[in-house]
């Protein structure tokens, strides 16, 4: 429940745009608040999630450092929002990033199974857009144009959830309106990195795996394109189909030969090394990163500029050959829809 809400405007400072700052809490009714909370909240719908990272040491971050101030004292709400909005407008280098209002939140929790998680939000709108205002005039109408904030998206937003504080808390970020500088937001301003769960194994692992499929797999093996799309349709019904992942249960039921094997498990090491990550080999699937990653695990072959085969299901039903006319692929079916 949304219980504090304070507003700043933040300029560009590069375009020598101003700061300015509230020095009192925003009261809004309970239909506004209700409106508010859910305009700021409804654009979190991944479960993927940051924590706040430092080159030092962690309390050197100053977002890290405000979340923390306010969670052991609430009165210190005004103070940080006051600090935060000053660090957004310090770190502004880039002539494209475009003013806005930036409003600081403080959520209460709901209790749940004893435990109540409160949150910060940090959220900023930019972009504005025109909107009619009709009144009357007379015996008639007029229309009257004007600009404001759109509330079906939100620009840019972070929550801050009090749990996990030891890592850098857990962090629900967005960024719709990147402006043509994609580090202000993440980097520069938060200074965020991908947290260690679920989700990320389960979106490392695939990523891993696909590019293993595309890239490695044909220099090293005899492959066709209609093997690739098998492997990556066995993957995301593996991924769709269990819980847990195995990476022995998982290389032995989607990649099988022990040469493959072998030489997938050699490019996930160099990967985990270039990357400079850790990818575990036992985890809970998780639903939301299998769902976002596997709109990327299109099989589609692809012929000249003539056609293209999308391939769903069992390779069995793909033959593959050349005659006197040229190269050719032979599709078996059961029936035409």
């Amino acid at each position: 429940m949304l219980s504090k809400i304070i507003i700043h405007k933040v300029g560009n400072k590069i375009n020598q745009e101003s700061l300015v700052l509230s020095q009192e809490e925003y009261q809004p009714d309970e239909g506004m608040k209700e409106m508010l909370e859910d305009f700021f909240l409804k654009s979190f719908k991944s479960d993927e999630q940051f924590q706040f990272y430092s080159d030092t040491y962690l309390v050197n971050n100053p977002i890290f450092s405000s979340a923390s101030e306010i969670f052991e004292d609430l009165s210190k709400f005004i103070y940080e929002s006051e600090n935060i909005a000053e660090h957004l407008y310090g770190i502004t280098e880039n002539p494209r990033v475009q003013a806005g209002e930036l409003f600081i939140c403080y959520f209460e929790g709901e209790e749940i199974a004893g435990e109540k998680i409160d949150s910060i939000g940090i959220f900023k709108t930019e972009n504005k857009a025109p909107f009619l205002k009709i009144f009357p005039e007379g015996d008639a109408f007029d229309i009257e144009k004007d600009y404001g904030i759109s509330l079906t998206k939100l620009d840019k937003g972070c929550i801050i959830y009090n749990s996990f504080k030891e890592s850098g808390y857990a962090v629900s970020i967005i960024d719709n309106n990147k402006n043509g500088d994609m580090y202000y937001w993440f980097e520069d301003f938060l200074k965020v990195k991908q947290r260690d769960n679920e989700y990320f194994h389960t979106q490392e692992t695939l990523s891993v795996y696909k590019e293993f499929i595309t890239k490695q797999l044909p220099q090293e093996f005899e492959t066709t394109k209609a093997d690739q799309a098998e492997f990556l349709n066995k993957s995301i019904e593996f991924f769709k189909e269990k819980e847990q992942f195995d990476y022995d249960e998982f290389t032995k039921e989607v990649l099988q030969d022990d040469n493959v094997i072998e030489s997938f498990s050699n490019f996930k090491s160099d990967y985990e090394q270039e990357m400079q990550v850790s990818i575990s080999e036992d985890f809970a699937i998780n639903e939301s990163a299998v769902k976002k990653q596997s709109r990327g695990f299109k099989s589609i072959i692809k012929l000249d500029k003539n056609f293209s085969i999308y391939v769903h299901g069992d390779r069995k039903m793909i033959e593959q050959g050349s005659d006197e006319k040229g190269k050719y692929y032979r599709l078996y079916f059961d029936e035409e829809k």
